[in-house]
């Protein structure tokens, strides 16, 4: 299949590669530049960091302040990233914002500070429910996920020509940005008619929502979980 990989990177490179090895065609073109913002995490204490996206680790690199402080991370690839980059101990989440939080309530007592390092284009989980629980969560806002002005020209040109069959998601807000730039772009049509594929609920709503048929929905938040569900997987 070919297949547009929508999502940022550096996800969408190696989620590319992961698709040519299982035998499909990637058109890796973004439609999120993810930049930090070079703010400065803000003074403690904290008693844990919160990661919902891998995205903020950079910007984690060069805080010595945070060194040893525990990590609670939303997913393995999140949890992999900030362990690369010094930050330990580093305890790993399904993969989700609710079960993040469910992770930090039955490790920790209510009432501790939390930092949560976040994108600007923050979602209410799982600050919203730690908050409701008792802790204290503290936003730190490290990067940026810009949309693009323009739908990618070679998205364009795929859709254009009904080269592409598919599209994977795997966020909410890519996968509202690459239907406005394809509505933009007077190719919604050839958008509507690809398969899509959603990580999760979350991710498939905005796309529901404007009626677009989505194909499949992850079960789980994982990538494995989306990539068995392409045809010709081998078994």
């Amino acid at each position: 299949m070919r297949i547009w990989v929508a999502r940022p990177e550096p996800g969408a490179t190696r989620t590319g590669a992961a698709l040519a090895g299982l035998g499909h065609a990637p058109l890796v073109a973004p439609v999120l530049a993810v930049r930090p913002t070079a703010a400065v995490p803000p003074v403690g204490p904290f008693a844990a960091l919160l990661l919902t996206s891998a995205n903020a680790v950079p910007a984690l690199r060069d805080a010595p302040a945070l060194r040893g402080l525990p990590v609670f991370a939303v997913g393995a690839r999140t949890a992999a990233l900030a362990r690369e980059a010094g930050l330990d101990p580093v305890r790993e989440g399904p993969g989700d914002a609710a079960g993040l939080a469910a992770l930090v309530a039955a490790t920790l007592p209510p009432g501790e500070p939390l930092l949560h390092a976040m994108g600007a284009e923050r979602k209410p989980e799982p600050a919203a429910t730690l908050a409701e629980a008792g802790y204290r969560v503290t936003a730190f806002v490290a990067y940026r996920a810009e949309a693009l002005e323009r739908l990618p020209p070679a998205v364009g040109r795929e859709l254009a020509g009904n080269h592409l069959e598919a599209a994977l998601h795997y966020s909410r807000r890519s996968a509202a940005v690459a239907l406005a730039l394809a509505d933009g772009s007077e190719h919604g049509g050839a958008f509507r008619r690809l398969r899509h594929y959603c990580l999760s609920p979350d991710v498939a709503a905005p796309l529901e929502a404007a009626g677009v048929p989505v194909h499949f929905v992850a079960a789980r938040p994982r990538e494995a979980d989306l990539l068995d569900a392409l045809p010709g997987r081998p078994g």
